[in-house]
């Protein structure tokens, strides 16, 4: 497993507690671990894995300055003047640290205290939601006697109105009003919407990114959804940033396994690019390179880890690239072996089993 690999870093300083001092250096995130390497002596004087923290928070030091602090067990490292800003980092390091807690890799096989922490969290928030649930059935009650309570008042009112029109009526006239009033006309029921044929589409994966768009230094959380016809990023509030049809897509540049870039060329203005960060990246690789493969444009970074053949997420045998496009082949290509290759003995082709055609069937719907 290669996890030296080192998806960004940032120039800032770190107060080291044993000399009471800021020493500047770089702040760099690895896929398990965040580390702090001194300028100069290139001293590491930090070295965190992401499953040993358990909180990551901006604070300020000296009640003037903002820094960000991550908290490992009893130790507390702050780090300040980071670069190109404190928000950007927060977002980034934030971002990997969820996911390595949702993913549960790189975690010890046993940690009781953490565990029962975890439990604690989860039977409070239970409790709480049955509070809330109670309240809710509570409310839900009283707006049902209260609605009650309305259509009371309006059959009185109902009855009210027929009884003063045959006051109001002549003495000498023995029919009421009411029998030449005409039925009031009915309104004309408004005709349902067509469905947007874009809703309609399903969707092939959806995962969290970092969003920073043309040249702007503000990384901020994100989405990003992958179509069958399009990809459509949106903020964190799920409002819609941009959909790139998939004609639209001119180049598609993967920096790192983790990072790539979205670009749609315009003559005569800017052009539409987004330039998306997530620790879920290598799940999205291989469907954009069956969906975009004359477009896809592998950088420096990138083919140097493909070219490992080794997986940053867990100690897996085989490189996540080969690993999923011998899933996805095996797919469109029921009659095949998954994830076969040329150098592979004839006994250990023979062995593998063989994608049915429901399968198949079941793969491509999903």
């Amino acid at each position: 497993m290669n996890e030296d690999i080192r998806i960004h870093s940032w120039p800032c300083s770190y107060y080291l507690d044993t000399s009471k001092q800021w020493i500047s250096g770089k702040l760099s995130l690895t896929p398990t671990s965040i580390r702090f390497t001194a300028d100069g002596s290139g001293e590491l004087l930090v070295d965190s894995r992401l499953s040993g923290i358990s909180e990551i928070k901006k604070e300020s030091s000296h009640l003037i300055f903002s820094s960000l602090t991550v908290r490992e067990k009893d130790t507390k490292h702050w780090f300040s003047s980071l670069h190109p800003n404190r928000n950007v980092v927060f977002n980034v390091l934030e971002h990997f640290w969820r996911e390595q807690l949702f993913s549960g890799a790189g975690a010890p096989p046993s940690d009781p205290g953490k565990g029962r922490e975890l439990v604690g969290m989860l039977e409070g928030s239970q409790k709480r939601l049955e509070d809330t649930a109670k309240v809710l059935h509570c409310q839900g009650e009283q707006f049902d006697n209260i609605m009650r309570g309305l259509h009371k008042i309006e059959g009185d009112m109902d009855v009210a109105d027929r009884l003063l029109t045959e006051l109001e009526s002549p003495s000498w006239w023995p029919f009421s009003i009411k029998l030449w009033k005409t039925p009031l006309e009915a309104k004309p029921k408004e005709t349902p919407a067509a469905p947007d044929p874009k809703t309609q589409e399903g969707i092939l994966l959806r995962i969290p990114v970092i969003i920073t768009h043309r040249t702007d230094s503000n990384a901020k959380p994100g989405k990003l959804t992958l179509l069958p016809s399009a990809l459509e990023i949106q903020d964190c509030n799920s409002q819609l940033l941009h959909r790139f049809e998939s004609r639209d897509v001119d180049d598609i540049r993967v920096h790192t396994p983790y990072e790539i870039s979205i670009r749609q060329r315009f003559i005569g203005k800017p052009d539409h690019s987004f330039r998306l960060l997530s620790a879920r990246m290598p799940e999205v690789i291989p469907i954009l390179e069956m969906q975009f493969s004359k477009k896809m444009q592998f950088l420096e970074d990138a083919l140097g880890f493909a070219g490992a053949g080794k997986s940053p997420q867990a100690d897996l045998g085989t490189s996540i690239w080969q690993a999923a496009t011998g899933m996805l082949g095996g797919a469109l290509n029921p009659g095949s072996p998954a994830g076969s290759r040329e150098g592979m003995d004839k006994e250990q082709q023979q062995q593998q089993q063989k994608v049915s055609q429901e399968e198949a069937k079941e793969l491509r719907q999903v």
